[in-house]
């Protein structure tokens, strides 16, 4: 007889696998369709078993969000240009977004995501803009900015209509240079007006 596991313990169910399996069913259904039930139907377990993992929806879909996260390319600490180090970690964001569209909404009813993942990349910005000669106080605002922006384009981006690639409608290689571009101007814009001073 087992004792001291949870019944998703006992149903060898890791939180790796919940979390496959919930961003499968996302890319297949959105996010109408995910739900524990239909979650633990995927899985052939009861539902109960999934609290071991997740306590709720709303915890699995905050832990889905920064998940997807660690699929990011982060620079080195000893970059040796920390603009390109921004841009370089800023593009991947979006290309990371772009690859798991169902999320993008979430990201921005969220205001972003807020687990270790989530964190660290914030870190690593903030480092990276402090290297790049952001003064002090300028610093969270300057990482907000950033945020903003590139959950911003990849929501635009990711919802193009049929038919794009037209001059008056841009298709994803234009956004994507698009966004590239707006990356440059906004990085350059934040060093020259929050840049510290001599």
């Amino acid at each position: 007889m087992e004792r001291g596991r949870a019944p998703g313990q006992r149903a060898g169910l890791t939180r790796a696998t919940v979390l496959r399996a919930a961003r499968d069913l996302l890319a297949e259904r959105g996010l109408p369709g995910l739900s524990m039930r239909a979650l633990a139907a995927r899985l052939d377990v009861a539902p109960n078993a999934l609290y071991s993992h997740v306590a709720n929806k709303t915890a699995l879909l905050d832990e889905l969000l920064d998940d997807v996260l660690a699929e990011v390319a982060v620079p080195p600490d000893d970059v040796a240009d920390p603009a390109a180090g921004l841009h370089a970690l800023l593009a991947s964001t979006y290309t990371v977004l772009l690859a798991h569209p169902g999320l993008v909404p979430l990201y921005l009813s969220r205001q972003g995501a807020h687990g270790p993942h989530a964190h660290r990349l914030g870190e690593v910005t903030a480092a990276l803009l402090r290297r790049a000669h952001v003064a002090e106080p300028a610093v969270p605002e300057a990482l907000r900015v950033l945020i903003v922006y590139t959950i911003g384009f990849a929501a635009f981006a990711s919802h193009l209509p049929e038919g794009t690639g037209t001059e008056r409608r841009p298709g994803t290689a234009q956004m994507r240079d698009n966004f590239r571009q707006g990356l440059d101007w906004l990085v350059s814009g934040i060093r020259q007006t929050a840049g510290e001073r001599p």
